[in-house]
């Protein structure tokens, strides 16, 4: 079993920043892919960033303006948010999957239980 908590979400107004941040634990989980995915009311959960072994990956709505980074540990996943827009809205989620960065939802294994983040216009 592998517990993820999730903090940093928030309030912010457009253009602004926030950083989200992902704590595992319960197993080692270094080789693993770890994303971030997002929900906003009445929508999919979409895909946001992953950093795996075999590299990183952002969706295009957020490329240019979200950098997702891993610490040394490996099991502690962040995702810097920057120039954010009203359009960012939505509950963030932390998810981990054995193998590389998956932009498939279905095919992650363990998932926190959100962070809201608001961007305000």
């Amino acid at each position: 079993q592998v517990q993820l908590v999730e903090s940093g979400g928030g309030l912010v107004q457009a253009g602004g920043s926030l950083r989200l941040s992902c704590a595992a634990s319960g197993r080692t989980i270094s080789s693993w892919a770890m994303g971030w995915f997002r929900q906003a009311p009445g929508k999919e959960r979409d895909f946001v960033a992953g950093i795996g072994w075999n590299g990183v990956e952002y969706a295009d709505s957020v490329r240019g303006r979200f950098t997702i980074s891993r610490d040394n540990a490996k099991t502690t996943v962040y995702l810097q948010m920057n120039s954010v827009k009203p359009e960012d809205t939505a509950v963030y989620y932390c998810a981990v999957r054995r193998g590389p960065v998956h932009t498939d939802s279905v095919l992650y294994d363990y998932w926190g239980q959100g962070t809201q983040v608001t961007v305000s216009s």
